[in-house]
């Protein structure tokens, strides 16, 4: 594995992090709580977002609104079933979802689950490093560089590793403080 895939590797793994976060609910309406959603249309799961224009009217309501009417209750129901935690309300044009002031200990749950999210991306990255440390060695073992290039070749991927897990650690204090806002 070279350095460059390396790099790439981890800043997907950072943009993934970013993705889940965008997927915890922060006390104001935000389409992306939605990403996640998957409706069985036609026997197939669709994500929501394919079947409906999402918006945000005001800080405290999302609108669907299904481009085929007939979809209606099929999205509704699955919205329900999502691990979202929000009720729908269908009117028969439109489905509207409330979002409520978030409760203290609400709050905490989903700072830990923020956390639990970042952890993963951590991970992620570090096992990122260690699959190139493994080519690394084995390219020193073959011969194919020396052991002075090996070391160089890993404390760059040390310090590119650094940087990503620092990335992450940004990116969780930014979407703790958005929880904490009330």
């Amino acid at each position: 594995m070279k350095l460059a895939e390396a790099e790439s590797t981890m800043q997907k793994t950072v943009e993934s992090t970013q993705r889940a976060f965008n997927t915890i609910r922060t006390g104001r309406a935000n389409s992306s709580l939605l990403d996640k959603v998957q409706v069985d249309y036609y026997g197939s799961p669709t994500p929501l977002k394919s079947l409906a224009n999402i918006s945000t009217p005001d800080a405290t309501t999302i609108l669907i609104q299904p481009y085929d009417k007939s979809s209606l209750n099929i999205v509704e129901k699955a919205i329900s079933l999502s691990d979202v935690g929000l009720t729908p309300n269908n009117d028969g044009s439109v489905i509207r979802l409330n979002i409520p002031p978030l409760t203290s200990d609400r709050r905490k749950e989903l700072v830990k689950l923020a956390a639990k999210y970042a952890e993963e991306g951590r991970v992620a990255i570090r096992n990122i490093r260690r699959d190139a440390i493994d080519s690394i060695r084995k390219q020193e073992k073959a011969s194919e560089i020396s052991e002075d290039e090996s070391k160089d070749q890993q404390d760059d991927l040390q310090k590119l590793t650094n940087k990503y897990t620092a990335r992450i650690d940004e990116l969780l204090v930014e979407k703790e403080k958005d929880i904490s806002t009330v």
